[in-house]
């Protein structure tokens, strides 16, 4: 079993200059051989007729005990231990603090010909919530959790108190804007090519604005290690399949509906327009970046708060976890 707190040193092989997926330690298609930094808990339901297990971190209070649940919902390039600094800090001034991971990504199931949705995943959601004993929660949700964050507060507003989005996907629709859709054959095969330095060199430009540190090795070796697996073509059709969700369901109609105090906190350094790059160049420039469309979105949204991030791109709990704890708790404060 690999280690978290391991993982730094995994990840500088796995992203060397020489990177290749035979250079990348295989962690499994479910993370079996790469441990999270707080035990694991499982949620086991049955979802489009066939069993499923998510898996979920579940931290109680550090700090004196204020009886608030947060739920940190993840991106599709990050998983629930991503979240480590923050939920840690979030424990730490009382607050209890779940971070799932979503059916298709990290440790949880991924099921043959499954038809991935953000209704379903909300659905899911929803019953881990029950399970856990969870009743209304502040729910934050960054990149392709912002989109399921928005949409289980859409479905399910008596279980949000709070909304936070974090440079969230879905607030604009980027297939409108001129992105081609790109049918599941052609995203298996774009899957095929990913390994540690394709996952590198994407989150060196549109996450990290240029600026690599070797903290962030262990998410790439993460990432990679699954694509790199024996197994690894169940996370490759998985991943196309997530994609697919992604470009065909953006939640931008259906944010002035959203009807709980709303925050969307932005690193304004953020480059990421979903699958832009595979637009005709001379529409490149009409599709928004994140931070972009979260201008428009804040206007959108009745009484939305933009909080913005100066001088850090789309993963701020990454890049910055002090700085954006503290964003995140004011906003949860709000």
């Amino acid at each position: 079993m690999i280690r978290f707190l391991t993982t730094v040193a995994i990840g500088t092989l796995a992203v060397s200059a020489t990177s290749s997926t035979a250079q990348t330690v295989p962690l499994g298609a479910n993370l079996e051989r790469f441990d999270y930094p707080a035990p694991v808990r499982w949620y086991d339901a049955s979802s489009q007729g066939q069993p499923i297990r998510m898996a979920y971190l579940d931290l109680a209070p550090t700090g004196r005990a204020n009886g608030t649940t947060i739920v940190l919902l993840h991106g599709k390039n990050f998983c629930a231990a991503t979240w480590d600094e923050t939920a840690r800090g979030l424990a730490g001034a009382g607050f209890r603090v779940i971070a799932p991971d979503q059916v298709g990504f990290c440790k949880s199931s991924k099921l043959a010909g499954y038809q991935y949705s953000f209704h379903t995943m909300a659905e899911l959601t929803r019953g881990l919530f029950d399970r856990a004993g969870v009743g209304k929660v502040v729910l934050v949700g960054h990149s392709t959790g912002g989109i399921l964050a928005a949409r289980f507060a859409l479905l399910h507003p008596d279980r949000v108190s709070k909304l936070v989005l974090v440079n969230p996907l879905g607030l604009n629709d980027t297939l409108a804007e001129g992105v081609p859709y790109t049918d599941l054959g052609s995203l298996r095969a774009e899957e095929a090519k990913t390994d540690a330095a394709s996952i590198k060199a994407y989150q060196l430009r549109n996450y990290y604005h240029g600026e690599w540190r070797p903290a962030y090795d262990q998410w790439v070796a993460m990432l990679a290690g699954q694509y790199a697996s024996p197994d690894g073509d169940v996370v490759r059709d998985a991943q196309a399949r997530l994609s697919d969700m992604i470009q065909t369901q953006p939640v931008a109609a259906d944010l002035p509906r959203l009807a709980m105090p709303v925050t969307l906190i932005i690193g304004e350094r953020d480059l990421t327009a979903f699958r832009a790059n595979s637009a005709p160049p001379e529409r490149r420039s009409t599709i928004r970046t994140v931070p972009q469309a979260a201008e428009a979105a804040a206007k959108a949204i009745p009484g939305a708060r933009l909080v913005r991030l100066d001088g850090l791109g789309h993963a701020p709990q990454v890049e910055a976890p002090a700085r954006f704890l503290d964003a995140l708790t004011a906003a949860i404060a709000r």
